[in-house]
């Protein structure tokens, strides 16, 4: 036989018998069989002669074999296959035979057993009474003998069942070896199945038998421990792998005994491969269930078919029995391969097919089973592929770059926001890669989004919720994780919960990774400072958008238009270049400006912060706001605007406003021995100079000379007496409590003093007097003055009027049956100056927190007179569900009804309000995005459509009216009708002030009818909210960035725009979820001393001259020099470019315009103003408390502290007053 044919012959035929074969046989033997004849041409002639008689001769014969000069065979050829198959047959069934009648005797001794053991129990328990002890201890030896032998076997059996489960790492090396020899088996088998199917093969000299032979060694060895583990010995013998034993190890020692080598049924060996998932799972490879079940049919399918395939290249090879093996055909094992895969596909190209009646009866079943496998499988295993996930990788960090990992609401609107503003090019170079990780695959939009930004952005799909997901997007070696919060849910409390949840399982896997989240409702926050590994001082911030949100409409109601300014600030946006002298030119100068951070140079160290700010805002093109402060014991705060009691210190860090990062760098680049000189901001760079350290003396002595503009030369402030006594200076004189404006006054007042110490008392009376002969000496900030007879006389009152923190105006929980007005009280009760909240809801709403629109106007920075009155209108069903978080603050006041109700708005004078907000609790409730906010949209337009009567005001202007519940009357300083100057009424809804919030961007085009913005244009760039008319949830995305960033970013947007909230705060709420009324101390008290936001008129005040063509830089410095005022921006009419006049009282906002720039007197300017402590004591200043623009007959408060020139002379004789009232109480 050669070529892996099948001959003829069989084992019956007779030794003598004559040799018959086939002309092909015939001539692969004349190679192969040469040491049986004598000569080449003898064996030619004897061949030729043969063959040609071999069609007469009947089909008896045996078919000789190939041999090798190496191996004495059979001379006669004979085929010893039989002898291969009957060692497996007699394994199997001589096995199968011994189980079975062991099982039977066992069985059969069980029953005679039980019946002889019932009678010797009988008999036992019987003579047990009579029995003595000694009798029975041959019974009790003879079972512990049996429970000893029970027990040896058992160790022996739970031995092997341990080396054989893969339970420990002796079983899974055991097992995953058994299963590669298995591998190694087959591909033997590939090999040798080039040869003919029966071959003589020298062991000693054939490589692959040895190997072979070394491998089913093994598995015979393993074969014993897995009977010896078996429980059940029948089933064993019958599993499929045993059965691959049986006909695989066996064969080979006939091999070895017999010098010939049988291919056989060592195909079986391809049964092995189904075990593959079960060797990938204890190496820990398969995980997922997908990727379980995808190994698992590919390893069925694959072994079948090669088992298949075998088959088919035996009976092939071989031929029928029958036909004495003559019907064979040469056929390779891969030609079988293809084969099978034709015939289950069903292809079946018929240029390979079974010849053999053996070959055509196992693919008449086989196609049936292999049909039904391929139609099932196939489909499977190609849908696991295309399901499987795309985005399933890990992430590879790289080498010098950080990535962060933002997870949570992942759409595309989501997604391109933050994008956006993350890497928006105004920012420094942004060396972070961004890696999302969501358990959703994006859609074709949200994937070609990513494309786009691909060399810095990368999607993995999972789940924060599993740790598996977050090891593979490296989450503890991420530099934060950024969670994004669904705003549009219809429940977001639920939407919290979710934030919560994946705060935890990151905080769990990694605790010290910071997490800035997004949370929708503020009572949530409480639940963070539940977990563990939460630490804001650590970077961990929660960014509360319903606590943003309605702090801004509150500054707004403050200083309308400063949600607008506020949230271009914290954005990052493009200069878009208008070459039309346009309010868009304007506006749009100011919305490049963003806010950022830098270090101030040690140029700076020792002036007072307005100092800075001046030198910034001049000769920098800076805008300083904030700085943050170290204190003593290096906790630090951020200080917004503090005034001129406060030195700038060694590294301390500045918040600018500027148009880009560049420009902050001049801050800390800036030295006054290179750059005092220079004119052009973008010429100031790092130059050469060292910069030492200053001395306490050195930096007052800068400090002295910069103020009292004389060089260190010629300034006299500091004698060499002083010098000689610089530490005592330095013990009485901290950095931070020193004054610029005093340097000079401190330093005689040190020189009159004794050398070694100074009074407490002299360092007080020196650092209260502040004022210059030549600017207004009122309404200064004066920290000093605390504590100031109002607060005294707070301090000596039992009324508690703040809570414990001292940030906010307080009073005693109110029932809602108190605050309550009806139509007719609130039309006979005269409301001016307050604000109206128009507020959509029922008792199935979300609510929304409307505490937080309350809480920053009701900030202690203002005295009480100054709080304007709040009037909710809406569903009183609603408003009891959100009033116990409103019942401690002062001055709140219910109307039941609608906000689309004209009596409604008319009974609380919405036309003499301050300002209107309208706010929905139902917008998350509706599918369709385009009437989210049809309420607020129907309420606006309502309101802007209406007519009023003047005479009506005037003449509830002049009635008293009646004390409704909620309102305080108890003096006539605390009365919204008396002590206020009157507004001209307005006579059409168009100038009343309003504010309202959009939950779709797209909806701003609905509430201004006349103005021409196209539907595409992007929020910021529409007129309703460049005016400050609109607000929309979506500004504050950029936040999360702007945090991540800077974590101070955060602090001081919350400082700015929610009246003081801190953590402490936040840790009470969560306590109580209410605020505590606490009696006020001098700590509590001195929190009241922090600036707020304010808008100045120009057209008449201090200020007036300068409203008239003058430029912003003059009025930056005067009130900054002045007043401490810090301006940042401008609220200027719409039309106030034109040369006509212009009816229109529309106004947009400005923001941080540049030194030249021109005023008109219509201006309004929003300022950062201090605390005024002596406000609260005297109503003299109350008269000037707003200004009205005459030009738009519009009400436009101004800063409530700065007096008019007429009072300015009245003002010495009471600050002399104030002084000695404090000597008093300081030598008391």
């Amino acid at each position: 036989m050669a070529n892996g044919g099948g001959g003829g012959g069989g084992g019956g035929g007779g030794g003598g018998s004559t040799l018959r074969m086939s002309s092909n046989i015939h001539a692969n033997l004349l190679s192969l069989d040469a040491s049986s004849s004598s000569s080449s041409s003898s064996s030619s002639s004897s061949s030729s002669s043969s063959s040609s008689s071999s069609v007469h001769e009947p089909k008896m014969d045996a078919l000789i074999i190939p041999v090798t000069m190496e191996v004495p065979c059979d001379s006669r050829g004979q085929r010893m296959w039989w002898a291969f198959l009957a060692s497996s047959m007699v394994t199997f069934f001589g096995g199968l035979f011994i189980i079975l009648l062991w099982r039977t005797l066992k069985y059969l001794w069980t029953v005679c057993c039980h019946c002889g053991g019932k009678t010797k129990e009988a008999q036992k328990i019987n003579n047990g009474s009579s029995q003595a002890d000694g009798t029975l201890k041959p019974v009790d030896e003879k079972e512990e003998a049996v429970a000893a032998e029970v027990g040896w076997m058992t160790s022996v059996k739970d031995w092997a069942g341990v080396m054989i489960s893969a339970q420990t790492l002796t079983g899974r090396v055991l097992v995953v070896l058994v299963f590669a020899l298995s591998i190694g088996a087959l591909v033997i088998y590939f090999i040798d199945s080039s040869n003919p199917i029966e071959s003589c093969q020298n062991f000693y000299k054939d490589f692959t038998l040895q190997i072979d032979m070394a491998f089913n060694v093994f598995f015979l060895l393993y074969f014993g421990l897995r009977f010896i583990a078996a429980n059940d010995k029948l089933w064993f013998w019958l599993e499929v792998n045993s059965v691959v034993d049986f006909f695989t190890v066996p064969p080979v020692f006939v091999s070895v005994y017999l010098n010939r080598s049988w291919l056989g049924l060592r195909f079986l060996r391809a049964l092995r491969l189904i075990q593959f998932s079960e060797i990938l799972q204890f190496l820990n490879i398969l995980k997922t269930s997908n990727s379980i079940k995808l190994v698992n049919l590919l390893s069925i399918f694959i072994s079948t078919w090669l088992t298949a395939a075998g088959f088919i290249h035996l009976v092939e090879n071989s031929g029928d029995p029958w036909e004495n093996f003559q019907n064979n055909q040469a056929l390779t094992y891969w030609e079988c391969v293809y084969l099978l895969m034709v015939t289950m596909s069903t292809v079946g190209y018929g240029d390979v097919y079974a010849k053999t009646t053996l070959g055509r009866l196992f693919m008449v079943f086989f196609i049936l089973g292999g049909l039904a496998m391929f139609a099932s499988y196939v489909p499977e295993i190609i849908e696991l592929i295309g399901n499987r996930k795309k985005y399933g990788g890990s992430y590879s960090a790289v080498s010098g770059r950080k990535h962060i990992v933002v997870c949570g609401h992942i759409t595309l609107e989501s997604v391109s926001n933050f994008l956006k503003d993350f890497l928006h090019k105004d920012r420094d170079d942004v060396n972070v890669e961004i890696v999302f990780l969501h358990n959703i695959s994006p859609n074709l939009e949200l994937e070609a989004l990513f494309k786009r930004h691909f060399t810095q952005v990368e999607f993995y799909q999972g789940s924060v919720l599993n740790p598996h997901d977050l090891a593979r997007v490296k989450i503890e070696s991420a530099d934060a994780c950024l969670i994004l919060a669904n705003k549009y849910c219809a429940d977001p409390d639920a939407e919290d919960a979710s934030n919560i949840m994946r705060v935890i399982s990151i905080k769990n896997y990694h605790p010290k990774i910071r997490i800035i989240t997004q949370m929708l409702q503020y009572h949530n926050k409480a639940h963070l400072l539940n977990i563990p590994s939460w630490n804001w001082k650590e970077g961990d911030d929660a960014i509360c958008l319903a606590e943003l949100k309605l702090g801004f409409i509150a500054q707004s109601c403050l200083a309308q238009g400063l949600s607008t300014m506020l949230a271009n600030l914290f954005s990052m946006r493009s200069f878009i270049k208008i070459e039309e002298d346009t309010w868009q030119k304007y506006y749009l100068e100011g919305v490049s400006n963003e806010m950022y951070t830098e270090y101030l140079s040690s140029a700076f160290v020792g002036l007072s912060f307005p100092t800075v700010c001046e030198l910034c805002f001049v000769k920098l093109k800076l805008l300083m706001i904030a700085i943050e402060y170290k204190s003593a014991n290096r906790e630090s705060r951020i200080l917004i605007n503090p005034g001129n009691h406060l030195k700038i210190q060694e590294g301390t860090l500045g918040f600018f406003i500027a148009s880009d990062a560049k420009e902050v760098k001049r801050a800390f680049f800036y030295c006054k021995a290179c750059h005092d000189d220079i004119t052009d901001p973008k010429r100031i760079k790092k130059c050469g100079c060292k910069r030492p350290k200053m001395s306490i003396y050195k930096r007052m002595r800068r400090a002295c000379c910069f103020d009292c503009g004389r060089s260190e030369r010629d300034c006299w402030c500091m004698s060499g007496r002083v010098r000689g006594n610089v530490d005592t200076l330095e013990r009485a004189f901290p950095l931070s409590s020193v004054s610029v404006n005093d340097c000079s006054t401190t330093f005689r007042a040190f020189e009159d003093e004794q050398p070694s110490t100074l009074s407490p008392k002299k360092k007080q009376r020196n650092g209260g007097m502040r004022n210059s002969p030549s600017s207004p000496k009122l309404m200064r900030h004066d920290p000093l003055l605390i504590p100031g007879n109002d607060q005294i006389d707070n301090m000596d009152s039992n009324v508690k009027k703040y809570d414990s923190t001292g940030m906010f105006h307080w009073c005693a929980p109110k029932e809602i049956e108190k605050v309550i007005l009806t139509r007719s009280e609130a039309a006979m009760t005269v409301l001016s100056g307050h604000v109206v909240v128009c507020i959509f809801g029922d008792v199935s709403s979300a609510l929304i927190g409307l505490r937080n629109l309350v809480m920053p106007l009701r900030a202690s920075n203002f005295h009480y007179h100054e709080l304007k009155h709040i009037v909710f209108v809406g569903s009183i069903e609603y408003l009891k569900r959100e009033w116990e978080t409103l019942h401690n603050f002062p001055k709140v006041s219910i109307l039941p009804g609608t906000p689309l109700s004209r009596a409604d708005l008319r009974a609380v004078n919405i036309n003499l309000c301050d300002m209107c907000v309208i706010l929905s609790a139902n917008q998350n409730n509706i599918d369709d995005t385009s009437l989210q906010d049809k309420e607020c949209i129907l309420a606006s337009l309502n309101i802007k459509s209406m007519q009023f009567d003047d005479s009506i005001g005037v003449l509830q202007a002049n009635s008293q009216g009646f004390t409704p519940p909620g309102m305080d009357r108890s003096s006539p300083d605390n009365s919204p009708v008396h002590g206020m100057l009157r507004q001209p009424s307005i006579t059409t809804g168009v100038n009343i002030p309003i504010i309202t919030e959009l939950v779709n961007d797209t909806n701003v085009q609905f509430l201004d009818q006349d103005d021409d913005d196209d539907p595409d244009t992007e929020l910021y760039l529409t007129q309703p909210f460049a005016c400050g008319t609109a607000f929309a949830v979506s500004v504050l995305d950029s936040l999360m960035s702007a945090t991540y960033f800077n974590d101070n970013i955060l602090t001081l947007i919350r400082t700015l725009v929610t009246g003081g909230a801190t953590p402490e705060l936040e840790a009470l709420i969560a306590e109580e979820n209410a605020l505590r009324g606490g009696y006020s101390t001098p700590q509590t008290l001195a929190n009241r001393d922090r600036c707020r936001v304010a808008q100045l008129a120009l057209l008449d005040g201090p200020f007036a001259d300068l409203g008239d063509g003058g430029c912003y830089g003059d009025l930056f410095c005067k009130a900054l020099k002045t007043y401490n005022m810090l301006c940042f921006g401008i609220y200027r009419l719409r039309d106030a470019h034109l040369s006509t006049p212009s009816q229109c009282t529309k106004r947009y906002v400005i923001t941080n315009p540049p030194y030249e720039f021109e005023l008109v007197p219509t201006d309004l300017i929003f300022c950062l103003m201090q605390f005024d402590h002596n406000a609260g004591q005297s109503r003299a200043s109350l008269s000037h408390s707003s200004h009205s623009s005459q030009s738009s007959s519009k009400k436009s408060s101004s800063v409530h502290s700065i007096p008019s020139t007429a009072n300015r002379q009245n003002r010495p004789k009471s600050r002399e007053s104030r002084d000695k009232q404090k000597k008093e109480m300081v030598y008391r």
